[in-house]
């Protein structure tokens, strides 16, 4: 499929090699473009067509010599049907409330960020992620984005507690989820599993084709939970094709 964007107003450019942080041993590289504020959301539905993730108003991808792991990921909602496990998992946060809410950073949101990045991911690349950082991440934007808040049920009417949130933009053809977080101290919710599950019922609910996760890195486990939603299209160099169990390779739920 040919993608229409406005190629003469992107420069792309390459950063230089850097540590991998998903595979031991291995370096990687990107190639990026800043999106152009006038129509930052039409280039960056094409880009991200094509295998591009949105990083504020910075579209990238990976470009590396002499790895090809990181493959780009998403569900096509209209045709999934959920798993046992995965109605499990939705029936046990009935009673979560879901807030869609301007892309606006809250000192609560970063909070719970803090919390989860120090729990899941101290030793990641966002674990030093600062208020200024978290505030970028979030407002710095051209494109069409805003965030889901999950909260638990108030007793009382008022807001209740702040356990998840995603910051999700909205493409021509779906839901894009930049960066999700949760409380690293609910157990049993698989907070994680729910809000893309909650994506993918949202995305057959304004007839939104798929739901886009980012990249799948093969090999890497902190990124098999990608795959282990059924169907999932994966990005190879003819296009957009379902993958099958032989090439997921044995990634396995949890």
């Amino acid at each position: 499929m040919t993608q229409h964007f406005p190629t003469r107003q992107l420069r792309f450019f390459l950063t230089a090699p850097s540590p991998c942080p998903y595979l031991p041993e291995r370096f990687e590289r990107k190639v990026f473009a800043h999106l152009p504020l006038s129509d930052g959301a039409t280039v960056n539905d094409s880009l991200t067509a094509v295998g591009f993730r949105r990083s504020q108003n910075i579209a990238y991808r990976p470009a590396c010599e002499a790895c090809s792991a990181c493959v780009s990921a998403r569900i096509p909602a209209g045709d999934y049907v959920f798993s046992r496990s995965e109605r499990k998992i939705l029936n046990r946060n009935e009673d979560i409330e879901r807030h869609l809410v301007e892309a606006e950073a809250t000192m609560e949101q970063f909070d719970l960020l803090r919390r989860y990045l120090t729990a899941r991911h101290a030793d990641g690349g966002m674990a030093e992620m600062t208020w200024p950082d978290y505030v970028a991440m979030v407002e710095d934007t051209a494109v069409r984005t805003h965030i889901i808040e999950y909260r638990t049920r108030s007793k009382d009417g008022g807001p209740g507690d702040l356990i998840a949130c995603t910051l999700v933009d909205l493409m021509n053809d779906g839901l894009s989820l930049v960066y999700s977080f949760y409380d690293p101290n609910v157990s049993r919710r698989s907070l994680g599993s729910y809000v893309i599950l909650d994506h993918v019922i949202q995305a057959g609910l304004t007839s939104l084709p798929y739901v886009y996760l980012g990249y799948w890195v093969r090999g890497s486990q902190k990124m098999d939970y990608k795959v282990r939603f059924s169907p999932i299209e994966l990005l190879k160099p003819e296009g957009w094709s379902l993958a099958g169990a032989r090439e997921l390779n044995g990634a396995k739920p949890e």
